[in-house]
């Protein structure tokens, strides 16, 4: 069963245009032109139940319109949308009580009240049963670990308070459909962890479906098998986040830490001959040398080592994220 069928889809919006000079302006006072902009341009794709796959892209790739399209917040150009058997659009009252939402930019908790008040609302906001409520509220409280919180008012949360709650907030009337957009933006490590892991578990325990939209390609590498990258609107690539970096991510990063500074020109003359890019790395002694040739590895370590003092040294794959960023930057639209 797919909870969620795409056809065709597409959002315009209308574009202000306007006129160059001081005779357009007067012009434009009067009559004003306008430019037809296509922010999702005839996507399809579909998601089984209990499938959790992150949805990805660039600012104004089309992201957010996408989302806001399945939630029901916006009506389609043209197209179809099909969400747990229903039109997000006609059957709204309906629809809204299936899904949970999180955005990590707004609240769906009251400001001035405390975490517990805003609990108890949308429980009878979504008419969820006093035995259930109690039960499964229960649950999240303990995983969450948000006992000590729920005598707060929202405003005196910190960010990662805050997120966990919202969290915890769009999961009350456990819904099979879970939309996350940019749900870590801005937390420290343990909290994402710790979001991370609750994820997991609602997935494996209730087979929750989980739609994921962010830019922190950690929480896609943590909990998604399948990746939709999207570019000006449109889908360059819907398959497994494995495929993609088995593809895309062939070849190293050797990280160096040298025990002095180092030209980039210096490195790239010890190099010659070898299929190697470096890159700048964290600090003015740490340099990056990249290259899709395994074999030329040891030759690069070997050359660099003969010429100078290093004082650590790390080989990985390339990361998900450096792939992700080639892609767009090589305007390359498929996997090879």
């Amino acid at each position: 069963m797919n909870m969620i069928e795409v056809k065709t889809l597409r959002k315009e919006f209308k574009q202000y245009s306007s006129r160059s000079g001081l005779s357009g302006a007067f012009r434009d006072l009067f009559t004003r032109n306008y430019k037809i902009f296509s922010a999702v341009n005839d996507i399809s794709f579909s998601i089984p139940k209990g499938e959790m796959v992150g949805y990805i892209g660039e600012n104004g790739a089309g992201k957010s319109t996408t989302i806001k399209m399945l939630t029901g917040i916006l009506t389609p150009t043209s197209g179809e949308v099909i969400v747990n058997g229903m039109n997000p659009h006609k059957q709204r009252e309906q629809f809204v009580r299936t899904i949970g939402v999180v955005f990590g930019q707004r609240s769906q908790l009251w400001w001035d009240i405390a975490v517990q008040e805003s609990f108890r609302l949308l429980k009878k906001v979504y008419n969820v049963p006093d035995e259930q409520y109690e039960t499964h509220v229960k649950e999240i409280i303990e995983t969450l670990e948000l006992g000590p919180l729920l005598d707060k008012p929202v405003r005196k949360l910190s960010l990662g308070q805050r997120m966990r709650c919202e969290l915890a907030a769009a999961l009350i009337h456990n819904p099979p459909l879970l939309f996350l957009d940019e749900p870590t933006i801005g937390l420290d490590v343990l909290v994402k962890l710790k979001i991370r892991e609750f994820l997991k578990e609602i997935n494996r325990k209730y087979q929750t479906t989980i739609l994921l939209t962010t830019h922190d390609l950690a929480d896609i590498e943590a909990l998604c098998e399948r990746v939709i990258m999207l570019d000006e609107g449109k889908i360059i690539y819907d398959g497994g986040l494995k495929q993609l970096q088995q593809n895309w991510g062939a070849g190293k990063e050797i990280q160096f830490n040298f025990q002095a500074e180092i030209s980039k020109e210096t490195l790239e003359q010890q190099s010659t001959g070898l299929t190697v890019e470096w890159k700048k790395g964290e600090n003015s002694n740490q340099w990056i040398a990249v290259t899709e040739n395994d074999k030329d590895v040891s030759l690069i370590i070997s050359r660099i080592a003969a010429e100078w003092t290093i004082l650590d040294m790390k080989i990985d794959q390339v990361s998900t994220e450096e792939i992700i960023r080639n892609i767009y930057e090589e305007g390359v639209f498929h996997v090879r």
